[in-house]
């Protein structure tokens, strides 16, 4: 396993994060529990959950799951960078939702209970708040890092501008601010490189891509398909996004057939060449899947690859940064 550090901070997180969403629904707690060793075999340090997740208002049934596991003893905790969320509704109240200090430091609370855990090691504001003042979520999540109980704080679907509302506020009371942003990112959504990514390089955060296989379309979906195995990209909504992309998904699993790589993945191998990127957050459903995504680790692009996949899946407009990838 490779390590790097996230963002500007001196913590090691592995260049894959485990994400957890899938325990509870559709992963089954032994089994959620099997990943996660052998996450740790793998040396994947780095655990990605919210309190949402499970799906059941207010329950944090997949964090209630990571806490059993962690329970186990076994340094399962202490091996662990470990990262939950804070923002989407947790009850019928009003207040049981959102980022005021009231709800972030009740939310803590109840994510470290069900997480059996005196500490999350990074704490994601799952979405900005559009209505709540920064001087009070950084009252909040100061008093939680002075109680220990927080070390560092992330956001998520951020846009440029909000990394730096937030920095610019976190500044002014000598506060480190967000190290980390999660943002969807990958070969068929890019459009985090015209502003977040360049924010979070300015100001010190690492990226972390979820939904980096775009729900599966990018994972073999056409041969799976052709084989007669259930394809995760054949169904729902990503069954349209593969109506719209066939042609291009078509040559994608061609290249990747060349390459003699799956394309799952050169799809995370792709996200681990790009700048600003900490780790893309893999899902896996099983234990077959968790070992396969350690392929991507040993792909190696080379510059002609990745003008091909340019080619395929062109960023917006002149590719980069803004205003240059829309402007002279």
């Amino acid at each position: 396993m490779e390590y790097t550090n996230l963002g500007r901070t001196g913590l090691s997180v592995s260049r894959l994060c485990l994400g957890t969403m899938n325990f509870g629904p559709q992963t089954t707690e032994p089994d959620s529990f099997a990943i996660m060793d052998r996450a740790l075999e793998h040396g994947i340090n780095f655990f990605d959950t919210a309190n949402v997740y499970g799906w059941q208002l207010g329950e944090g049934i997949t964090e209630q799951i990571i806490g059993r596991w962690f329970a186990q003893g076994g340094g399962r905790r202490d091996k662990v960078v470990l990262a939950t969320k804070v923002y989407g509704k947790m009850g019928d109240w009003p207040n049981d939702q959102g980022l005021s200090a009231r709800h972030i430091i009740r939310a803590c609370e109840e994510s470290l209970r069900r997480l059996q855990t005196d500490t999350i090691d990074l704490y994601q504001m799952h979405h900005v708040s559009r209505t709540t003042p920064w001087e009070e979520i950084w009252q909040a999540m100061e008093t939680l890092v002075a109680q220990g109980k927080v070390i560092y704080v992330g956001s998520s679907n951020f846009a440029g501008w909000h990394i730096a509302q937030a920095q610019a506020a976190a500044g002014r009371r000598n506060f480190l601010g967000l190290v980390a942003d999660q943002s969807i990112y990958n070969l068929l959504t890019r459009h985090v490189e015209l502003e977040v990514i360049p924010a979070a390089q300015h100001y010190g955060l690492g990226i972390i891509p979820w939904s980096p296989l775009h729900g599966g379309l990018l994972a073999g979906v056409l041969r799976k398909m052709a084989e007669g195995g259930a394809a995760r990209g054949a169904s729902g909504r990503a069954a349209d996004a593969l109506a719209e992309h066939r042609p291009t998904i078509e040559a994608y699993e061609k290249l990747c057939a060349d390459l003699g790589h799956d394309p799952a993945d050169v799809a995370l191998a792709w996200l681990l060449s790009r700048p600003g990127v900490t780790a893309p957050i893999i899902g896996p459903r099983t234990l077959d899947q968790l070992d396969r995504t350690l392929g991507a680790l040993e792909v190696d692009l080379d510059e002609a690859t990745l003008k091909r996949l340019d080619d395929l899946f062109p960023p917006i407009g002149n590719g980069g940064p803004g205003p240059e990838a829309w402007a002279w």
